[in-house]
């Protein structure tokens, strides 16, 4: 097959890419800086310049593939909104793009929008909206675009897709406590972040291209849940820091913008994508690669 991928570049889309490759895909790889054009193409893949907010270069790229894979996303959260209204808009792109084709989607969700006292599993509707959460923007538009006959598929991410690389949550707990010299936990700290390797991921977006399955939700999920408690301790004794526990005002103070992320307590299931794809995660635990890929 060959495959359309967005953010071709950044931490999970890169080892889409490299699974691809290795599994004897085409990638055509959406970039956005002449650098990361010449690694793409060093890597084997063919190289679409430009931005993901540029509709009519997306749809012409999507066009010309027999699936699409997209995991571009800015991660800028003083604009959170209005980057996730983008997402909507390009995933309404694709879809127009994409429509009457059979041609596959896959778009690239977060498991912290759903918070049950149970976990979470595949079947499992949105049912925040984006005018509360405004991630929710990314599924709504999936819904929207296979209400009308659009093949597509939602990967829903952990709070952690760790791995060598990682500039994600954890790098910014890990630079919090540096700052303000202890690793800090919400309250007793059992609220609980699932976790997955970034190869793992990778595997499980090639696997629903390959195979396409029925099941059109899909949890890429290694560890259920990790006491976030857990997290800043093995954090605090890497970093050699107090670990404590904070509440009240004081967990603003200590987390800022990231007290919500660091709040978020949900427990996932990957039961049916285990299942529908045959997939079985090998990577490195977080907690593990927190000790020994780099992190501290």
């Amino acid at each position: 097959m060959r495959v359309f991928v967005t953010g071709a570049s950044g931490f999970v889309g890169s080892a889409i890419v490299k699974e691809l490759l290795s599994s004897g895909h085409q990638v055509l790889g959406l970039v956005r800086s002449d650098s990361a054009a010449q690694k793409l193409t060093a890597s084997g893949a063919e190289v679409c310049l430009g931005d993901v907010n540029n509709i009519e270069i997306i749809q012409r790229a999507a066009s010309t593939c027999d699936a699409v894979i997209h995991t571009a996303f800015n991660h800028d959260f003083s604009q959170y909104k209005a980057n996730c209204e983008a997402d909507r808009i390009v995933i309404e792109a694709f879809g127009e793009a994409l429509m009457g084709s059979e041609k596959p989607l896959v778009i690239t969700s977060a498991l912290g929008l759903l918070n049950y006292d149970r976990p979470v599993t595949e079947d499992d509707a949105l049912q925040v909206s984006s005018t509360i959460v405004p991630r929710a923007a990314s599924e709504e538009a999936a819904t929207a675009v296979s209400a009308k006959g659009v093949r597509v598929y939602v990967v829903r991410l952990p709070a952690s897709v760790h791995g060598s690389g990682d500039h994600g949550f954890i790098p910014v707990v890990i630079n919090t406590a540096r700052d303000k010299g202890e690793s800090a936990y919400v309250g007793e700290g059992h609220n609980r972040w699932p976790a997955v390797h970034r190869d793992d991921a990778a595997i499980v977006y090639r696997l629903v291209v390959e195979k396409q399955p029925s099941l059109k939700v899909l949890h890429a999920v290694a560890e259920e849940g990790i006491a976030f408690k857990q997290i800043a301790k093995v954090i605090g004794d890497g970093l050699h820091l107090p670990v404590i526990s904070k509440t009240g005002d004081d967990i603003a103070a200590h987390f800022g913008w990231f007290a919500h992320f660091a709040s978020i307590d949900c427990p996932s299931s990957n039961k049916k994508t285990v299942e529908q794809l045959g997939w079985e995660p090998k990577g490195a635990g977080l907690i593990e690669d927190i000790k020994n890929a780099g992190y501290l």
